[in-house]
């Protein structure tokens, strides 16, 4: 794999992060990346023994060097995303090397929230709830279609006396 490698001031390998989330597939597009960290959706945590105050509570901009052990989180509504880095890319790399470049640190009660928001939707609502199936409107049309059949048109003969 040919890689050009940008330095950080400590000699170790960093990368934009909006290049990062799309080269890493978190996002499909840079400008859906850029979007998302503009909108306060993605945060950094220092690696470990790092500055704990550092970008705590300030936005994150698109143009932030990350670098190798920092843990990046990623706000996709319901769930927040935790990814460490293991490589710092800018390059686009294949699905089957995803694993060399981060590790994915989300935790366990975020992926029940989501298996219940998975649940709780509109996929398994029970029969008869809701808006009627194209085969229940049709059944309502056959249902209510015959007997009102012939009254198309109200012709009635009356005069403003009779009423």
């Amino acid at each position: 794999m040919n890689e050009a490698r940008i330095l950080g001031p400590e000699g170790q390998s960093v990368a934009r992060i909006d290049k990062w989330l799309w080269a890493a597939r978190i996002f499909k597009t840079r400008s859906i990346a850029a979007d998302a960290i503009k909108n306060g959706r993605v945060t950094i945590l220092p690696p470990e023994g790092g500055s704990v105050a550092r970008n705590q509570g300030m936005g994150v901009k698109p143009s932030r060097m990350v670098k190798v052990g920092e843990v990046v989180s990623v706000r996709k509504p319901p769930v927040t995303y935790s990814f460490k880095i293991l490589k710092a890319i800018e390059q686009r790399v294949g699905a089957k090397l995803l694993p060399e470049i981060y590790e994915n640190v989300t935790t366990a009660d975020q992926y029940e929230l989501l298996e219940m928001n998975r649940i709780s939707g509109f996929v398994n609502r029970q029969r008869g709830t809701g808006r009627p199936t194209k085969k229940d409107r049709r059944a309502l049309d056959e249902f209510i279609g015959p007997s009102l059949e012939g009254f198309d048109e109200f012709d009635f003969d009356f005069d403003e006396n009779d009423i």
